[in-house]
């Protein structure tokens, strides 16, 4: 049966269109994230996202090295956007999340990368840090429905959602590629200066496998719909992985897709951070895969230690009926 992404329906009965407008609107005094600035976006003012009314993009491509149904053999269609609603010190990607590269770009410009991605043979248009762009991504979407974009969307988020914004995305997106980071709103102050994290994570997660349910694939085996929980696991405990996928297990469901990743390494300021100023040691992985496997957690993929992602033991992709 031909695929069809869900926002189709939605931008055919202009519920899409409304979508955007509401969303814009909440840009006149930002509440768009869980920090709610209040800041008038549109009037120039700047938020802690450091970002302004129209889309700021770094860069789009089609991306080899997500999960296998997201990256699949053509590749993942990834636009990264500029800003984030987090200030992670270890980030990767700090020169365009913290470090303002990156430029701003029209709704027609977003929508043509989308279709230009499309056209390449991407499997997916995979947004990058989303949330505080959210008005445009959604005006945008519009804009290549009507242009003929029909292929999955992916929303690739820290999961530092608020459930106003969520609510915009009920029947939009396809695909929530969402991480939970920490276990404990402590460490997620120190090292992301989100004092409310591991609170307001939980709750966006819920809402996610609400929206959209566990993965699912087509006969290539690639991501049609379905939400895969991302967790990078970092040194001496930060993260509380044992936390994280016991709530992942036991509050969204056993069967959730878990991407545990062991690729952390002290980029950007985490030399300032004793505790993260190095990558992980072997027993420490060791820890985590076994914390994994305590959780009951039968789908997904476990890293090699920094090495390759490979399927877990019991993981289920069936194509979609």
């Amino acid at each position: 049966m031909e695929f069809t992404p869900r926002y189709v329906e939605l931008a055919r009965s202009g519920e899409l269109s409304r979508r955007a407008a509401a969303a814009a609107e909440r840009l006149r005094a930002c509440t768009l994230c869980p920090r709610a600035c209040g800041v008038d976006r549109t009037a120039g003012e700047l938020g802690y996202c450091r970002t302004g009314e129209l889309p700021a993009v770094y860069s789009h491509m089609s991306h080899p090295g997500e999960e296998p149904p997201i990256s699949g053999t053509q590749g993942s269609g990834t636009i990264f956007m500029s800003g984030c609603t987090l200030s992670c010190v270890y980030c990767q990607n700090a020169r365009f999340s913290q470090g303002g590269e990156g430029a701003e770009r029209s709704i027609a410009d977003v929508a043509r990368m989308m279709l230009d991605l499309e056209a390449m043979g991407c499997h997916n248009i995979n947004i990058v840090t989303p949330t505080h762009h959210t008005p445009a991504i959604l005006a945008a979407l519009e804009v290549a429905v009507g242009e003929g974009l029909r292929i999955p969307l992916v929303w690739n988020t820290s999961s530092y959602e608020s459930p106003e914004t969520l609510q915009l995305l009920d029947g939009v997106v396809d695909v929530y590629l969402a991480d939970i980071r920490y276990a404990e709103d402590a460490n997620a102050a120190r090292y992301s200066g989100a004092a409310d994290y591991a609170t307001v994570s939980r709750a966006a997660l819920r809402e996610m496998q609400r929206q959209v349910g566990t993965l699912r694939v087509d006969e290539r085996g690639i991501a049609t719909g379905g939400l895969i929980v991302r967790h990078l696991v970092l040194p001496d405990g930060v993260s509380g992985t044992s936390g994280c996928l016991a709530f992942v297990a036991s509050e969204l469901d056993s069967e959730t897709h878990v991407s545990l990743m062991s690729q952390y390494y002290p980029a950007h300021r985490a030399h300032e951070h004793p505790r993260i100023a190095r990558r992980l040691t072997a027993s420490e992985w060791d820890e985590a895969v076994a914390a994994h496997a305590e959780a009951g957690l039968i789908n997904g993929w476990v890293q090699a230690f920094m090495g390759e992602v490979s399927p877990i033991a019991g993981t289920n992709l069936e194509p979609d009926e």
